[in-house]
């Protein structure tokens, strides 16, 4: 199974779209807003519930279609080392015309009261930095062999 970057999925406007997240967090329960809706601050969960709404949740196959679905904010551990995949009908070149305005989820959320994108933010630039290592030592070990298979 593999996961998906909350962070990233787009949406047209950042203003229009901070004022309906607003809106969605007034709504409650007039006599007992513990009871709901519950309003999801984290990219992750915002992008989960969006997915549930487009899924049968209620019957055991959409539940088990919603056990799933993996979403995360950054690339955590052990998806780090496998291979990113990217559908290509999603792409924001392909969906958004050139110079429209576009806002993630990740900065929506940083609006309305999600609090830990900083350390997400240090948790990928570590991981960048690790998966910058392995790539030139991968590059080097790949010049040692092709110099190998050249001189027998």
């Amino acid at each position: 199974s593999s996961g998906i970057n909350a962070e990233w999925p787009l949406r047209p406007g950042f203003y229009r779209n901070k004022l309906k997240y607003f809106a969605f967090l007034r709504k409650r329960m007039n006599s007992n807003p513990k009871r709901g809706p519950y309003h999801f601050r984290a990219p992750s969960k915002i992008l989960w519930r969006t997915v549930r709404g487009m899924i049968p949740h209620k019957t055991k196959r959409g539940m088990e279609a919603l056990n799933r679905l993996r979403v995360f904010e950054g690339i955590p551990p052990p998806y780090d080392k496998t291979k990113r995949m990217v559908v290509p009908s999603a792409l924001r070149v392909l969906r958004l015309k050139p110079g429209r305005k576009y806002a993630s989820i990740g900065r929506i959320s940083r609006e309305v009261g999600w609090r830990y994108g900083d350390v997400v933010e240090k948790l990928e630039v570590k991981r960048k930095e690790k998966s910058a290592a392995y790539f030139e030592a991968k590059k080097k070990m790949n010049a040692l062999k092709a110099k190998a298979a050249a001189s027998l």
